[in-house]
């Protein structure tokens, strides 16, 4: 198992500032961290919130694993849970097996960081990245049935064109997919670099080395694919209004526009449905500043939204 290293969360301090208003709230105070990953925006909450609770998801047990034994070494075991379950099943967790937060108001602050971990990245195993080579998986959840791999070699050339496009934004999806079936025929695509090659010769030579790399834009597709990412955003913000109590807030961290444009638009949604007692709090979003910038450039496409009931 490859261990989950501490990592820089993005705009962390932003959700805190926002979120130190809740002190004030009465009884329990039950925050969710949606996206444990390294456990950096739960660590934060729960030290600056020493009365809180905090129940946090992951889909992926090597998270959950290492992030139970960090919680253990820090003290904070006792007041943070980390659930292993995909966070579009939200509501169900915590009408069936956390009860007391319901009986408590709900939730006081909610935060999700839809950012690919930095552990995902840097693992070449786990197929995420083409900066090393390694088997083309992508799976968050290791015990899921669907793998990038699976998509390369088996979709047609069509579907996976409209995949490369409707998740990847890339104008050369034809041309990508094209080429992704005609070396399959060759030989199976198992490895990561195998379809970085196919994607960057793909692209016209004048345009291979231009500040985002070519394979990027497919690489995202296939990773939003493979873990129905939108869908699961679109179905958890749903569930969001019946689990927040009065007075508390929920931020999401989004890292491209298509993730942006749901949150956007599915908390202004929200929000003029008198019935959801939602406010926006951000009109346009956060973003990183300069400090944070240097400090990480993983942090550069990084918007925040935030919405209190």
């Amino acid at each position: 198992m490859n261990s989950y290293s501490e990592h820089y969360s993005v705009m962390n301090s932003d959700v805190l500032n926002a979120f130190k208003e809740l002190e004030s709230l009465d009884g329990p105070i039950w925050f969710a961290d949606l996206t444990f990953g390294a456990g950096g925006h739960t660590i934060a909450i729960a030290e600056a919130f020493p009365n809180a609770k905090v129940l946090s998801f992951d889909q992926d047990l090597e998270a959950v694993t290492a992030g139970r034994a960090r919680l253990l070494e820090r003290g904070l075991d006792d007041r943070v849970t980390i659930h292993q379950d995909n966070f579009e099943n939200l509501a169900e967790v915590v009408q069936g097996k956390f009860p007391e937060i319901i009986s408590s108001g709900g939730f006081a602050g909610i935060v999700a960081d839809l950012g690919v971990s930095s552990h995902h990245f840097d693992c070449d195993e786990r197929g995420f990245s083409f900066r090393g080579d390694g088997p083309l998986d992508m799976r968050m959840d290791i015990e899921g049935d669907l793998t990038a791999s699976d998509i390369v070699n088996n979709y047609s050339e069509e579907e996976i064109a409209d995949i490369i496009y409707t998740y990847g934004e890339e104008r050369l999806s034809r041309k990508i997919a094209a080429n992704i079936v005609e070396s399959r025929s060759q030989s199976p695509i198992e490895r990561t670099k195998q379809l970085e090659e196919i994607v960057f010769l793909s692209y016209p030579k004048k345009f291979r080395h231009g500040r985002t790399h070519p394979a990027t834009k497919t690489f995202q597709a296939l990773r939003i694919y493979v873990n129905r990412e939108l869908g699961v955003l679109e179905n958890v913000i749903e569930q969001l209004p019946g689990l927040m109590r009065p007075g508390s807030i929920a931020a999401v961290i989004t890292f491209h526009s298509l993730e942006d444009r749901i949150v956007k638009h599915r908390f202004r949604d929200l929000s003029r449905n008198d019935q959801n007692m939602l406010e926006l709090m951000t009109k346009k979003p956060i973003l990183p500043g300069e400090k944070e910038l240097e400090e990480n450039s993983r942090s550069r496409s990084a918007k925040l939204r935030m919405m209190r009931k």
